[in-house]
């Protein structure tokens, strides 16, 4: 396979599933599929309010990668681009598809005017890790995450 045939777009409503389907994968990967509480149906009614925001990776319109990401901002550095998922489906990793989805979401927040762009990488997560290193991210190991459910 070459990224000859590969196009990154906005996703669609139609692509929803997909996106859905490529979060759950990524959580198998990452050992918490039973975290997944989110429908396509709720995906689909969040993406209608502009919660959220998508590219999708297609190669002859098949969706293999998606980035999902949404606008944030930050108190020190003001408006900043959250990536909050980044998964290209499993047969399609090492062909280039997911740097394409990386230099995509880093255009996007230059676009946008964001002077940051953020995300986060599981610390067990190596080719994730190696990957953000060669493109001379910063992996932050001083800041811890703090969360809260608020359902039961």
């Amino acid at each position: 396979m070459t990224n000859n045939n590969l196009i990154i777009r906005p996703a669609t409503e139609a692509d929803i599933p997909t996106i859905h389907a490529l979060v759950y994968e990524l959580a198998v990967y990452e050992k918490e599929p039973e975290a997944v509480f989110t429908t396509p149906e709720e995906y689909l009614e969040d993406f209608r309010k502009g919660l959220f925001e998508s590219h999708v990776a297609e190669i002859d319109g098949k969706v293999v990668g998606m980035i999902l990401f949404f606008m944030m901002y930050s108190s020190w550095k003001g408006k900043m681009l959250y990536l909050d998922d980044f998964v290209v489906n499993e047969q399609y990793r090492r062909y280039g598809v997911g740097q394409k989805l990386y230099e995509d979401f880093i255009e996007e927040g230059r676009r946008r005017g964001c002077r940051l762009v953020k995300w986060q990488v599981l610390d067990w997560n190596e080719p994730a890790i190696n990957f953000y290193k060669k493109n001379d991210a910063i992996i932050e190991t001083g800041w811890w995450n703090v969360k809260k459910f608020l359902f039961d």
